[in-house]
């Protein structure tokens, strides 16, 4: 097994476990920590798989930008909430259970499939992604998208600066 194999592998894992932890955490700060986790984790396979520019834009705009704004709002949540001292959500169990059928249908497709065999990572990756081509398409098509997104989150933490002080000044 190759050295990129590997690295997919233990990516591919520190996404999972991410994903698992986000599941499992009850707080919501550790809920963010587990997804910044997950999108670095991201971030790697896809420089593993040679496309750079998306795991810079992976760690540039999701982890850097996205994370900063939610982590910002959960700064705003009242931590004092009782809901928040249990450890465990009450999604986990049925979390846990969606994600073991969902690995054993994975498992079963790899394993029934006749004809599968494994590719190197490093034989495919890097050949049909450049910079130019991607980012003349992207501000040909998605640009109003992008922006309209970013209006959105915007609209989002100004909404939930609104509802934290009504519900202080309800709270006298």
């Amino acid at each position: 097994m190759s050295l990129e194999n590997l690295l997919l592998w233990f990516f591919a894992g520190g996404a999972l476990l991410g994903g698992v932890l986000m599941l499992s955490a009850r707080h919501p700060m550790r809920v963010a920590l587990a997804l910044i986790g997950s999108m670095l984790s991201l971030a790697g396979i896809y420089a593993v798989l040679g496309v750079h520019v998306i795991a810079v834009f992976q760690v540039l705009i999701y982890v850097g930008a996205v994370m900063v704004f939610m982590v910002y709002v959960i700064m705003l949540l009242d931590v004092r909430d009782p809901s928040f001292t249990r450890k465990y959500s009450h999604l986990l169990v049925p979390g846990l259970a969606i994600g073991l059928l969902l690995a054993a249908a994975l498992a079963y497709a790899a394993v029934v499939t006749p004809g599968s065999q494994a590719t190197d990572v490093a034989t495919t990756a890097g050949t049909a992604f450049e910079v130019q081509p991607f980012s003349a398409e992207f501000l040909r098509h998605y640009w109003l998208h992008f922006e309209l997104t970013s209006v959105l989150l915007l609209a989002a933490v100004v909404a939930a600066v609104a509802v934290i002080k009504g519900g202080r000044r309800n709270d006298g």
